[in-house]
């Protein structure tokens, strides 16, 4: 059942981001998109695997048919407070691995956008 949901998230996900790319191109009076490229944060909470399994059906009879979808994976990484060392983190609860501090700030990896519409 758990798969499911995940599949279902992914699914709202990927529709989302197909539709936005339809709207904008739509607005732009685009003929055809050649490439649909999106970031996927570490932390985001959305498997790439996952919404590439879900674009070519939401994509089905759309301007995007058949429009190559490319992922651009974003490391997370975090800055320490306290010594200021960047680091590549895995989760919110990493602490320095310089210091030793806790509460890393987060610098990137929590990125869920469209990076670019290739349009003809």
């Amino acid at each position: 059942m758990a798969k499911a949901k995940n599949i279902m998230h992914e699914l709202s996900i990927t529709q989302s981001i197909v539709d936005t790319a339809i709207e904008y191109a739509q607005k732009e009076q685009v003929s055809k998109v050649l490439e649909l490229r999106v970031e996927i944060g570490a932390l985001s909470g959305v498997v790439p695997d996952a919404v590439e399994f879900c674009y070519s059906s939401v994509t089905q009879g759309t301007l995007l048919d058949g429009t190559p979808l490319v992922i651009d994976w974003i490391e997370a990484k975090g800055k320490c407070p306290e010594c200021g060392h960047e680091q590549i983190i895995d989760n919110y609860f990493n602490t320095c691995e310089k210091c030793g501090g806790l509460a890393l700030e987060v610098i990137c990896g929590e990125e869920l956008r469209i990076k670019e519409l290739e349009v003809e």
